[in-house]
């Protein structure tokens, strides 16, 4: 095709075999498409167009991305908020008509293109080396390793007596993130044959790092979490990771306390309490 559709905060350049997303840097620009700068997602990677009304008159156009093809949204794993899907193009309402013809043009060459889960990620993963600051230290990824160095003030006693981590991709099974746009976002890196894991916590656990006040930021924490992803699966098949264990009860409560001393200094929503609340009561 070789036309290019500019959008609030991104421009996509369509081609015969993908579709290029150049996304905009800017203030009003949401700092994850900042940090992502562009992305070529091939068309075998995804499954669907879509094109709906948005909001304040505008229109949006959506490509619905094949599930297992982008490592993206798979460290994401549905936590990305409306705003900052970069498979969005929103668009003013006058250019409507312009963009049911290109939604129509891109179906007519998906009909070539695959369908259903992805076998392997198709979309390129964020590059090495990356790093980020968490709230309890320093997480860097070397394209063949990730370390943790613990910091002063977050860090656990626990985390402090098991010392500085480096963790080698081929020791790895996966990533767990955590959105820190929630309460207790983090990111932790998954063991190979270590079942015991998910029943740590990640202030607890020197496998991962705690976002909190600013650190671990989603444009930050997210695309790490990506690129380790996407490491980690193309060493291969990796064993299934075990469904977590129940918590202790005593640990639910003393969590759900801490959480309502938060919300009475007025820390957390009313919003975020109810559902941060429900969220440790279904654990039970």
């Amino acid at each position: 095709m070789g036309d290019v559709l500019a959008g609030f905060h991104a421009v996509w350049e369509f081609e015969s075999d993908s579709v290029l997303i150049r996304y905009e840097r800017g203030i009003r620009t949401p700092k994850l498409f900042q940090a992502l700068g562009e992305r070529r997602i091939p068309l075998s990677a995804v499954e669907g167009v879509t094109l709906s009304p948005g909001r304040r008159g505008t229109v949006v156009l959506r490509l619905l991305p094949r599930a297992g093809a982008d490592p993206l949204l798979e460290a994401a794993d549905g936590q990305l908020k409306e705003g900052s899907d970069p498979y969005r193009l929103v668009l003013p309402a006058e250019r409507q008509t312009l963009a049911e013809y290109y939604a129509d043009e891109l179906k007519s060459l998906l009909t070539e293109a695959g369908s259903g889960p992805a076998d392997r990620f198709l979309v390129p993963a964020p590059e090495a080396p990356l790093s980020f600051k968490a709230y309890d230290g320093k997480a860097s990824f070397d394209g063949r390793a990730v370390q943790f160095r613990w910091s002063w003030t977050g860090a656990s006693s626990a985390k402090w007596k098991a010392g500085d981590q480096r963790l080698a991709v081929a020791d790895l099974s996966g990533v767990e993130w955590r959105s820190p746009e929630v309460f207790q976002g983090h990111l932790r890196l998954l063991r190979r044959a270590d079942d015991s894991a998910a029943a740590v916590q990640p202030d607890q656990d020197p496998a991962a790092v705690v976002f909190g006040l600013g650190y671990g930021p989603v444009h930050e924490s997210l695309p790490f979490a990506a690129a380790v992803l996407a490491a980690v699966r193309t060493r291969g098949p990796v064993p299934v990771v075990p469904a977590p264990s129940r918590r202790d009860p005593a640990d639910i409560a003393e969590r759900i306390r801490h959480l309502g001393e938060l919300h009475q200094a007025g820390l957390v929503t009313d919003e975020e309490f109810s559902s941060k609340k429900a969220e440790l009561l279904a654990q039970l």
